[in-house]
């Protein structure tokens, strides 16, 4: 089962900085224009350390530099370590009024990989070379993990009728609120609670995959090394937003008819043309459809489909259809707005909508331990870097 332990938070002084200024989203969703608007709203915005560029003046690295300006913002006040372990509790309130509340603390790694924590789903490659580095020059972990707990009952531990430490508006209109929990006593029941099942990962295999490695490579005494920084959240409908991820199809060869392709899995119907009534209704019907520039369809499995898939989500039916077509280009939209307006511009020839996957459904795949294929699920809103930073050498 999993080890869930407070630590002493490295937290922005909010008398020093306005917090809203200097939070970020997680790394892997920032592009090179983002990046640059968020540098430029503050100088010590998270950004800075999260997606570090090489300092000309010191001659300083990439990671160099990412752990000159978190001691540099600790020795000027900046950033204050607090004075004993805490957890954190961390609730995000969409403008829709739908409330994610969970937990930051310290989840457990044992070698070779995490006890007690399950993937959720497959994952595409990628080089963990540059996030490894920069926690080993800098020995923070910076932004967390988003882990689900099967354990009923911890969104009634984590009811708070104090203000909140730390408020910040993000650029989307989730407000994102952070408390400190220091009582033993209630430290001790959330610690004990998340111990008694599994941790299911929901975002940040990557960054769990490098907290592991850089526990192997380094040791498991190492300070620190054996934890990860975690978002620990209750699987449960009222606590939890899951959202669909989108197909998007380009480079596939002139006269490939994709209605036709798709038939052989779906029962295919027109929905109609490409316009905007057509597509709004698609999307938000949470319908499964193709889009493409030609009209709508429906897409209704046929009997077989699933058992051919080897499961009833969408996402593994879709993926017998891309499996069989031509060489070409497959890419992700987190929105149905986003995936029609690719459609639009052409960026795309066609995009295939897909419903969310269930709560219940991840619960069951998970007690399962089975993962889902890639780009399953999109769990929204995304936790800020910079709410609190997590120090690997103890205070």
């Amino acid at each position: 089962m999993p080890r869930f332990s407070p630590f002493a938070g490295l937290r922005y002084d909010p008398a020093r900085v306005e917090v809203a200024k200097v939070v970020a989203p997680p790394y892997d969703v920032v592009g090179p224009d983002e990046r640059a608007r968020l540098s430029e709203r503050h100088s010590a915005n998270s950004i800075l350390v999260e997606l570090p560029e090489p300092d000309p003046r010191t001659a300083a690295d990439r990671y160099q530099s990412a752990a000159a300006r978190l001691a540099d913002w600790t020795a000027d006040g900046i950033l204050v370590r607090d004075p004993a372990p805490a957890f954190y509790p961390y609730r995000m309130t969409a403008p829709d009024g739908s409330v994610t509340s969970g937990v930051l603390g310290v989840l457990g790694l044992e070698e070779p990989s995490a006890s007690g924590i399950l993937p959720h789903e497959e994952t595409l490659p990628k080089a963990k070379t540059d996030r490894l580095d920069l926690l080993s020059a800098t020995r923070v972990n910076l932004s967390p993990i988003w882990g689900l707990s099967l354990a009923p009952g911890l969104t009634t531990l984590l009811d708070v009728d104090t203000e909140p430490r730390v408020t910040a508006v993000d650029d989307d209109g989730v407000r994102h609120e952070l408390w400190v929990m220091d009582d033993p006593v209630a430290m001790a029941a959330v610690a004990d609670l998340v111990a008694t099942a599994p941790v299911v990962v929901a975002d940040g295999h990557h960054r769990l995959a490098v907290a592991t490695s850089y526990m192997v490579g380094n040791g498991a005494g190492t300070p620190g090394a054996d934890g990860v920084l975690a978002l620990v959240v209750e699987l449960a409908d009222d606590v939890l937003s899951v959202g669909p991820i989108h197909r998007l199809l380009s480079g596939l060869p002139d006269g490939l008819d994709l209605v036709d392709v798709f038939a052989s899995w779906f029962d295919v119907t027109r929905a109609g043309n490409f316009d905007e009534r057509t597509t709004c209704a698609l999307g938000d019907a949470s319908a499964l459809a193709l889009v493409m520039g030609s009209g709508c369809w429906l897409l209704t499995p046929k009997d077989g489909t699933a058992e051919a898939a080897g499961s009833d989500l969408f996402s593994s039916m879709v993926a017998l259809v891309v499996a069989e077509l031509p060489d070409h280009e497959l890419t992700f939209a987190n929105s149905w707005q986003d995936a029609v307006a690719a459609v639009g511009s052409e960026e795309a020839q066609a995009a295939v909508l897909l419903p969310p996957v269930r709560i219940d459904q991840i619960g069951d795949w998970a007690r399962a331990r089975r993962q889902m294929p890639p780009k399953s699920t999109f769990f929204h809103p995304k936790p800020r870097t910079g709410m609190v930073f997590r120090p690997l050498d103890p205070a």
